[in-house]
């Protein structure tokens, strides 16, 4: 569930520069590229899958807006040495997770976003989850749970966990939250009814999805993924 940018990174790969420091300063470690001076500037927040790092989605910043703040988080769980993950998948059917898992790490995800909120002077309004497979499953996590803690979600090759389903009913709080969902129809891993699934229980939830299908795409983001992605996000932020 790693190596989420492989086809993009070809793209990319010109403009890489050297590696960026790591924060240790708020409740997850993480990777920065912001401006501190700057007040209310729309705040990204990148959510790795099982199996990766930090490093995985942090050149995305580069195709998206260029006036935004960008965080790429690192999850709490030590798979092996550089590889983490949010939860341990729980059983061998459908994909679903550690329900202890998923609280202690949505619960470390919430107290990221608040202080980062505060370190770089912006509102929850602004603050934007952009996860792919289990980041993205983490970014429904927390902002169905949690609607007024961000301004909108991405979830890219992902899935609404069965453990949150059963869990939520309408909720006047969070019909409003923007969602993007960006699926590759080809996906081995997390399959792309998975992605169709969340889109028709979002909407039960009175939420009004923006749903990307990327035909003959994998269990990876694809460059057009990537252009969807930065539109949604300027239109949030016109």
């Amino acid at each position: 569930m790693f190596k989420a940018l492989a086809p993009f990174l070809l793209l990319v790969s010109s403009g890489l520069q050297a590696q960026p420091s790591l924060h240790t300063d708020l409740p997850l470690n993480y990777l920065a590229h912001v401006d501190e001076q700057a007040r209310n500037r729309p705040l990204v927040i990148f959510l790795h899958g099982s199996g990766s790092n930090e490093q995985d989605l942090f050149e995305l910043r580069e195709e998206l807006p260029k006036d935004y703040n960008y965080l790429s988080v690192r999850a709490p769980k030590t798979m092996e040495p550089d590889h983490y993950q949010w939860f341990a998948k729980k059983g061998e059917g459908a994909y679903d997770g550690d329900t202890s898992d998923l609280k202690a790490s949505g619960q470390m995800l919430l107290a990221f976003i608040e202080k980062a909120r505060a370190k770089y002077l912006t509102d929850a309004s602004n603050v934007y989850l952009v996860g792919f497979s289990q980041g993205a499953m983490m970014s429904y996590e927390v902002a169905l749970r949690h609607p007024e803690a961000v301004g909108g979600i991405a979830a890219m090759g992902g899935k609404v966990l069965p453990v949150l389903q059963a869990e939520l009913t309408p909720d006047e709080s969070r019909r409003t939250l923007p969602v993007f969902i960006g699926h590759g129809t080809a996906d081995p891993i997390i399959p792309y009814h998975d992605g169709t699934e969340a889109n028709t229980f979002l909407k039960t939830l009175a939420l009004e999805p923006e749903f990307h299908a990327y035909p003959g795409v994998g269990h990876s983001i694809s460059a057009l993924e990537v252009q969807d992605l930065r539109a949604w996000l300027e239109r949030l932020n016109p």
